[in-house]
Formats: structure tokens, C-alpha cells, sequence
């Protein structure tokens, strides 16, 4: 079993920033994949940006240039670190933990982008 923390989430005006904050139980190096997902109402959700073991760092398109993955293994953390936030950007933003053999997701902190 994994446990994911996360933090950061907020409400902040378009163009503004936040600092999504993601701990683990267990330590970062046995994922398979961690990152960030968001769900937006009424959408599926999808990636936003995820470390993929090798060495992989993986952006959706639409964040690319604005968010900024990183990681602190000695707090078993990941960071996503959202910069000229948009409105389009609003969601519910899900941290998920990958082994060969199970998933797991966090609770989800709500991001709203709004003036």
C-alpha cells in the first residue's frame, strides 16, 4: 500500500502560479510512474505530467512551457510547479503512484484559475 499526500491547491487569478506538492509512503524510485493528473468537470481525466522510470519526463501539450515537474527523493516528493496559470487550467489535480502491480491516486486538490 501507498499513501499520497498531496498539497498547493488554491484559487488563484489567470496568469498566477502554484506549487502542487505530492508526498509518498514509499519511496519515489520504486515507480514505476508518478506525476500529476487533473479532471476537469464534466471531462475525463488526464495526464498533466509524470516521471516515468529511465529517466522520462512526459508534459500534455497544453502545459508545456508553463509547468515544471521535479522531485525530491530524500522526501519522497514530487512537485509540479504551475506558472501563467489559465482559466482552462481549473481542476481537480490527482497525484498517482504506479508499481507493475498496483495504482494508486491521491485525493485530488482542487485548482481554480479564475479573475
Amino acid at each position: 500500500q501507498v499513501q499520497l499526500v498531496e498539497s498547493g491547491g488554491g484559487l488563484v487569478q489567470p496568469g498566477g502560479s502554484l506549487r502542487l506538492s505530492c508526498a509518498a509512503s514509499r519511496s519515489i524510485f520504486d515507480s514505476r510512474m508518478m506525476g500529476w493528473y487533473r479532471q476537469a468537470p464534466g471531462k475525463e481525466r488526464e495526464l498533466v505530467a509524470n516521471f516515468i522510470s529511465g529517466g522520462i519526463t512526459n508534459y500534455a501539450d497544453s502545459v508545456k512551457g508553463r509547468f515544471t515537474l521535479s522531485r525530491d527523493s530524500a522526501k519522497k516528493t514530487v512537485y509540479l510547479q504551475m506558472n501563467n496559470l489559465k482559466p482552462e487550467d481549473t481542476a481537480v489535480y490527482y497525484c498517482r503512484y504506479q508499481l507493475i502491480s498496483a495504482n494508486y491516486w491521491g485525493q485530488g486538490t482542487q485548482v481554480t484559475v479564475s479573475s
